[in-house]
C-alpha cells in the first residue's frame, strides 16, 4: 500500500500531521528523524516535522537528506523547512521575537501547486522562535506574511517545498487543502486507506499469522481493547479468550454492564472481580505514582493467574494503538511517555505479542469499530484511565471514597447523555478532593466532601478546552449530587484548559 513517511523531529504536533494524512485516505508511517527506510518501494512522499530545537544548535537533529530529497516529493514543516534551508546553503537565525499565533499569507508565486485553491490572505498558524533569513541557492519564495519573509518556498528544479507555519493545526484555515495538494496531487496518492480496507486486510493477516493458535486478550472496557477483541474474534473465533479484571475502581455498575456488552458481542470473556485485593493493597497510599504501580503490579498478578488456566495459549493480544507506540519511542534520548501497553508487559509471560490496532489512530479505531458492527455507545465511549478512579480520588483510597465518587460520576455522565452533550465532549468525569468544606443542609451545619466535575472538548487529547456546559444543566447536576450523594456538600467545575493543566488531575 502507498505510504507517506513522516520523519519526527520531536514536535508536539507530529501525530496531528499523521492524522491529517490518514484523513486524506492515505497510509502514513511516523518514524524517528534518522530512520528513513530507503528500501521501501511503497513510499510516495516525505514530510519533515517541526521540532523544539534550533537547526543551527549543536544538539540539533540534522540527518542525511540525500536518501529522499530528489527521489520523492518532500514537504518541510517549520523545523523541517528550516532544515532544508540550512542543509542546502540557506541561513536560519533567531527571530527578534517569538512568532506565535495567526498570520496571513501574501503570495509571491501564485503558480505553486502546493497552494492550489488557496484564498487571498489565507490564515495560517505560526509557532517558532527561529526564522529563515536567506533561502538556499536554487530555491525561491512562494509566500510571505507581515513578519516572515520566507513563510513558504520551493525548489526551482526538485519537488521540494518548505513552510514555516503549521498546516496540520485547525488555526491554519486551509491547512487540510495544503496537505491534500501535497499528498494527493503532488505525491499521487490513490487514497486506498479506509476502515473497511484495513478490516479486510487485517483479518486476512491475523488468520495467516495466528493459524490455529489460541490468543489471550486483556479487556479494559475501553474502545481500543474492545475493538481489538471483536476484530480478533472475526479472525479466529472462539480461539480468543478475553480476561476482564475488575480492580474495584471502575465506574458505577461498569463491571456488570461491560460484561453484558461483551456477552452480546459473543466474545469468550472471563470476568474476574479482584476489587477486594486491589483496594486492600491501596489502603493508606496517597502518592499518585505509587498508586499506579500497585494497580499495575496487582493487575499483572491477577491476569497471570487467570491466563495460566488457559491451556495452549501462544499469543497475548493488546489494544495498543499507533499513538501509544509513538509516545513511547525514544526520539530525543528520553522516553516521551511510558505507556502501559508498550512498557508494562510482564516479563515472565512467554507469549508472542499480537497488536492488531498498532497502526491506527483513535478516530480510526472508532471507524473500524463501526465497520465491525459494534454498538455506538461502546465505540464512542469516553477515554477512561487504566488505574480508574484511583487517579480521580486525590489522596488515599477507601471503599467509602470510591462509593462517593462512583455516585457523583454516575449522575454527571447520565446528565450529559440525557442532555445530548456526551458525544460532543471528549472526556468527562468527577474528582474527589482531599478536603472538606462547611455547608448547611436541613438547617444543620455539615462538614463534608468537595467534588470537582471535569469535562473537556478535544480532537486528539494533545490539547483540550473545558466544555461550556449550559448553566441549567450544571445547576441540575449540582443539585442532584448534593441531594443524593451522601458525603458531598460542595460541587465545583474545572475551567482550566490543556495546556497548562492536564485532563486528569493525577
Amino acid at each position: 500500500m502507498q505510504k507517506i513517511i513522516i520523519l519526527d523531529f520531536g514536535s508536539q504536533t507530529t501525530q496531528l500531521i499523521g492524522r491529517r494524512v490518514r484523513e486524506l485516505g492515505t497510509f502514513c508511517e511516523i518514524l524517528p528523524y534518522n530512520a528513513f527506510p530507503a528500501d521501501d518501494k511503497e513510499i510516495i512522499g516525505v514530510i519533515l516535522s517541526g521540532s523544539p530545537l534550533s537547526v543551527y544548535a549543536s544538539d540539533a537533529f540534522r540527518p542525511d537528506l540525500s536518501p529522499f530529497v530528489g527521489k520523492y516529493p518532500v514537504l518541510g514543516i517549520c523545523y523541517g523547512a528550516q532544515l532544508l534551508s540550512h542543509t542546502y546553503g540557506g541561513k536560519v537565525e533567531p527571530s527578534g521575537t517569538r512568532e506565535y499565533g495567526r498570520a496571513n499569507l501574501s503570495f509571491i508565486d501564485g503558480s505553486s501547486p502546493l497552494f492550489n485553491g488557496f484564498e487571498k490572505n489565507s490564515q495560517v498558524w505560526m509557532s517558532h522562535g527561529d526564522t529563515i533569513t536567506r533561502l538556499a541557492p536554487g530555491y525561491h519564495v512562494v509566500a510571505s506574511t507581515d513578519t516572515v519573509q520566507y513563510a513558504a518556498f520551493q525548489s526551482d528544479t526538485l519537488p521540494v517545498w518548505g513552510v514555516q507555519f503549521h498546516p496540520e493545526v485547525v488555526h491554519s484555515l486551509q491547512g487540510k487543502q495544503l496537505l491534500k495538494n501535497f499528498v494527493v496531487d503532488i505525491c499521487g496518492s490513490k487514497k486506498e486507506w479506509t476502515a473497511d480496507s484495513f478490516l479486510e486486510t487485517t483479518v486476512a493477516e491475523l488468520k495467516r499469522e495466528l493459524g490455529d493458535d489460541r490468543v489471550i486478550l486483556g479487556l479494559s472496557g475501553g474502545v481500543d481493547s474492545s475493538v481489538a477483541a471483536v476484530l480478533l474474534h472475526r479472525a479466529i473465533g472462539d480461539r480468543l479468550t478475553c480476561i476482564f479484571v475488575n480492580h474495584g475502581l471502575l465506574r458505577k455498575n461498569e463491571y456488570e454492564d461491560v460484561l453484558e456488552d461483551y456477552k452480546k458481542l459473543n466474545l469468550n470473556v472471563i470476568g474476574v472481580d479482584a476489587s477486594e485485593t486491589f483496594l486492600s493493597d491501596l489502603a493508606g497510599v496517597s502518592e499518585p505514582e505509587q498508586k499506579r504501580k500497585i494497580i499495575g503490579r496487582d493487575f499483572i498478578e491477577v491476569f497471570n493467574y487467570e491466563a495460566s488456566k488457559i491451556k495452549g495459549a501462544k499469543w497475548l493480544a493488546q489494544g495498543t494503538i499507533y499513538p501509544d507506540r509513538i509516545e513511547s519511542r525514544n526520539i530525543t534520548g528520553k522516553v516521551i511517555k511510558s505507556h502501559h501497553n508498550v512498557g508494562g508487559l510482564p516479563k515472565e509471560m512467554k507469549l508472542k505479542l499480537c497488536e492488531p490496532l498498532k497502526w491506527l489512530f483513535k478516530d480510526e479505531v472508532r471507524a473500524v469499530g463501526l465497520s465491525l458492527g459494534m454498538p455506538k455507545h461502546m465505540v464512542f465511549r469516553h477515554p477512561f484511565p487504566g488505574p480508574g478512579l484511583a487517579v480521580r480520588i486525590l489522596g488515599d483510597i477507601t471503599p467509602e471514597k470510591v462509593r462517593i465518587l462512583q455516585d457523583v460520576d454516575d449522575i454527571f455522565i447520565k446528565a450529559l447523555r440525557e442532555n445530548g452533550l456526551y458525544d460532543k465532549i471528549w472526556q468527562a468525569g468527577a474528582i474527589l478532593l482531599p478536603v472538606k468544606s462547611v455547608g448547611v443542609m436541613g438547617d444543620e451545619r455539615t462538614y463534608e466532601n468537595a467534588v470537582v466535575l471535569r469535562a473537556v472538548t478535544s480532537s486528539d487529547a494533545m490539547t483540550a478546552d473545558w466544555a461550556d456546559i449550559p448553566v441549567p444543566v450544571m445547576r441540575a447536576v449540582s443539585n442532584d449530587i448534593i441531594n443524593n450523594v451522601k458525603g458531598v456538600n460542595r460541587v465545583c467545575y474545572d475551567v482550566s484548559s490543556k495546556p497548562p493543566a492536564t485532563i486528569e488531575w493525577e
